[in-house]
Formats: C-alpha cells, sequence, structure tokens
C-alpha cells in the first residue's frame, strides 16, 4: 500500500520544524520538539509503516525518538524509526525518517547495538560490487549518526566504501547509515504527496542493504 493513497494530516515540514534545534537547553527544546515535530513524525510513523510492511515482506512497526537517557544535552535531531519489533528498533536493521537543523535524512540504519551488524558487514564485503552498483551515486553514507554530514556514495572509491564495512564489523561501537539527505529549503520538503513519495522511492533503494542484513 503507497501512504500517498491515505489521506493525512502530516501536511510537510516547514521552517518551525528545523527551528526547534536553535532553542537553548533541553528542557525548552525539548517541549517544542514535543509540540511541533514530534506528531508529525508520529504521523509519518503510521503513513509508511504499511508501505514498509508490504515491501519487506513482514510487519514493520514505528518507533518515534523519545531522546530519554539525555539529561543535560538537547537532542540535535530527531527521528521516527521502522523496524519488526513492537519492542524496539536499536538491536534490527532499521529504517529512519529524520530531521536536524539543516537537513531532513531517509536511510538504513545498523548501529551498534544491532545483533546482525558483524553478518551484515560480512555479506557487504563479500557483495561489495553489488551494494556499489544498488546504491545510487546521490545518497549518502555515515559511520556516525552524531554528525550530521555523510560521505557521497558516488565519490567513495571501493576500498573507502570496503573500509566502512571492515569497521562496522570489527569495532564494537561501530555503525552504519545509508541514504538521502533533503536540504530543509528544498520544496519537497513542505510538499506531503512529493515527500511521501520520495520516501517510498528511497526505501525502495535501500531495500538490498535491509535484506542483505536480515541474511
Amino acid at each position: 500500500m503507497s501512504a500517498t493513497e491515505l489521506t493525512s494530516s502530516f501536511g510537510g515540514f516547514v521552517p518551525a520544524d528545523f527551528e526547534v534545534f536553535d532553542i537553548d537547553g533541553l528542557e525548552p527544546r525539548m517541549t517544542a520538539l514535543i509540540e511541533q515535530v514530534r506528531p508529525k513524525l508520529h504521523q509519518l510513523g503510521d503513513q509508511l509503516s504499511p508501505f514498509l510492511s508490504d515491501l519487506c515482506g513482514e510487519t514493520v512497526y514505528p518507533h518515534v525518538a523519545k531522546h530519554a537517557r539525555r539529561t543535560i544535552n538537547p537532542p540535535n535531531d530527531t527521528w521516527v524509526a521502522y523496524a519488526p519489533s513492537k519492542r524496539g528498533y536499536k538491536a534490527l536493521p532499521h529504517f529512519q525518517i529524520g530531521l536536524w537543523g539543516s537537513h531532513i535524512f531517509i536511510q538504513f540504519a545498523i548501529i551498534y547495538e544491532c545483533e546482525s551488524k558483524g553478518a551484515f558487514a560480512e555479506r557487504a564485503l563479500a557483495e561489495l560490487a553489488s551494494v556499489r552498483r544498488s546504491i545510487p551515486a546521490s545518497f549518502v553514507w555515515s559511520k556516525d549518526h552524531m554528525i550530521p554530514e555523510g560521505l557521497r556514495h558516488g565519490k567513495l572509491a571501493d576500498e573507502e566504501l570496503a573500509d566502512l564495512f571492515y569497521r562496522l564489523g570489527s569495532v564494537k561501537a561501530a555503525e552504519l547509515t545509508c541514504g538521502i539527505h533533503i536540504q530543509k529549503d528544498d520544496p519537497i520538503v513542505s510538499d506531503e504527496s512529493a515527500f511521501l513519495a520520495l520516501a517510498e522511492k528511497t526505501f525502495k533503494k535501500l531495500k538490498p542493504l535491509y535484506r542483505m542484513a536480515k541474511g
């Protein structure tokens, strides 16, 4: 089922959503995030979960970031994650849609808690040529979700791409994401139908990574 076929109140992202990350202090920023951004993430979670369930061949559940562990530093980004478990997503390969103050990200993710990250790294290295071909040149890899910038797939040499997978498999705290970045002033972020269509297209392109991670 396509999310673009559903009636929704998501409405796209607006400048005020990104301005939340300019607010100083943990409590004031969290209050603004909860009131301004979180309802949209819940809506995105509900809208795109049926599509991802169809795409992945298993029931996928949305999980909106709560940032519950933070006691001093306010979050610089936030997201909704999609994973095949009601209990959580961090221990599983998953998809994410989220935002920084500068841009939106739509991506596949394996973070350090993921139990299958070593197996995924081995498969990715063994099928490096396939990964190279299947991921569009404009997509962005990141080995640290705390940093907004990433490494463009089309600019990575094979050795550099392989190094990302070596690190994921050999470093306990390593993680890896891959997807697209959309700048906050891009008209598509405020166009609900266009944004949802782009999210679905992006997830389809990332499906080979998800399947590889699932074994």
